[in-house]
């Protein structure tokens, strides 16, 4: 057994794997930036997600919302191509069609808490890195709960 210890580093410390056709031809998945969605007064969330010029990612590529319930989303592309984001929603999809320099919105209700992940499924954009994560924190509701022994808390 050797005494070294194995080496680990934060994706942005290697070179090429924080960018676009770096060592991979696309982004490697889940490192984007993180954002959270602003709760106004009705109990909606709304936040802004971008697809940047050049850069074939979501950005923030993981969306946190406090707690489950509606969420009102801005889409822009920015890119010089045609885009799409497939959304989840309580059991069903929704497709945004984004055309090169385009704005749309989605409006996704997303009840429980979890990881939810969505991408572009245009071309080969979600093997090139074109995906994001909506994470929804909260309390599962009762109804959902099973039956035992209440569990640890973060």
């Amino acid at each position: 057994m050797s005494g070294t210890a194995e080496k680990v580093t934060h994706i942005s410390d290697e070179p090429g794997l924080a960018k676009q056709n770096g060592t991979t031809i696309g982004r490697v998945l889940g490192s984007g930036n993180v954002g959270h969605a602003q709760e106004g007064s009705d109990g909606r969330m709304h936040a802004t997600i971008r697809i940047n010029e050049d850069e074939l990612i979501f950005d923030p590529g993981i969306l946190i919302l406090p707690h489950g319930g509606i969420v009102d989303l801005d889409l822009y592309n920015d890119d010089k191509n045609t885009h799409c984001a497939v959304f989840p929603s309580n059991g069903h999809s929704q497709f945004i069609w984004m055309v090169n320099q385009s704005h749309g919105t989605a409006t996704l209700e997303l009840d429980g808490p979890g990881q939810y992940w969505y991408g572009s499924t245009t071309g080969n954009d979600e093997g090139r890195g074109l995906t994001g994560s909506i994470v929804v924190g909260g309390d599962t509701p009762p109804e959902a709960k099973l039956d035992r022994p209440p569990q640890p808390q973060p």
